[in-house]
């Protein structure tokens, strides 16, 4: 379970004056098993969410409780180190996470779901960010994790490896949980059954991930509008 008591985030301006709350009391507990869909406008706050879940990010007030193993957020891809390569950015983080006799099964595994070919040993800052995101959702998955977080990682790539990113998602439900921010309602509908929307700073939890789309089609006003509206 993962348990969010009370939180509140912003990001100060550069001049010290205090910005608008991006989110502001949130409280929700998120159940073992159950994938999660993050559903709202652009600047609604999912990717800011997503990275409290993870523990990149520090609330200014309030909790996040993991009682379990959360990935990092599969489809960013900072948190490498620029000037190593793929192959030794993935054998670093190996190691980091104690799997020294398993250490080349995880380098095989990246190599072949990333399909970055030859430059899988040229330095991560000559990689486009496609690239690199790929090679986050590789090392994500080579990994076992009781929860997977997901930002837009399904959308990386050519339709080849989206169908592929979305297979390895599917292959996972069952065995793991997903929490998930993704523009593509079709995929949020196939792997969620729940939903978080977000609106305004508030989250509010729904039990069926019909509902919480429902919910920001009325928000928008637009019964088919798609879940990137910019308005």
């Amino acid at each position: 379970m993962i348990k969010i008591q009370n939180l509140y985030k912003r990001y100060n301006n550069r001049d010290g004056r205090e910005a608008p709350w991006v989110l502001k009391d949130i409280n929700i507990a998120i159940p073992k098993g159950v994938s999660v869909g993050l559903v709202g406008r652009n600047g609604a706050g999912k990717s800011t969410l997503l990275r409290l879940i993870a523990g990149m990010d520090n609330p200014e007030r309030g909790a996040v409780e993991r009682h379990c193993r959360v990935s990092w957020p599969i489809g960013l891809s900072g948190g490498f180190q620029s000037s190593m390569t793929g192959r030794q950015n993935v054998k670093f983080v190996a190691r980091v996470h104690g799997l020294g006799s398993n250490i080349q099964n995880i380098i095989d595994y990246v190599e072949d779901f990333a399909e970055l070919g030859k430059a899988f040993d040229q330095p991560i800052k000559t990689y486009s960010s496609g690239m690199r995101s790929r090679l986050n959702f590789g090392l994500s998955l080579a990994f076992d994790f009781d929860v997977y977080l997901s930002d837009e990682a399904t959308s990386v790539g050519d339709r080849a490896f989206k169908a592929k990113a979305s297979k390895a998602f599917k292959d996972k439900v069952g065995q793991s949980s997903l929490i998930m921010v993704s523009h593509g309602e079709a995929i949020l509908k196939e792997l969620c059954q729940a939903g978080i929307y977000l609106k305004q700073g508030h989250a509010t939890w729904y039990d069926d991930i019909n509902e919480a789309i429902a919910a920001y089609h009325a928000e928008t006003g637009k019964a088919n509008s798609p879940l990137d509206d910019d308005d």
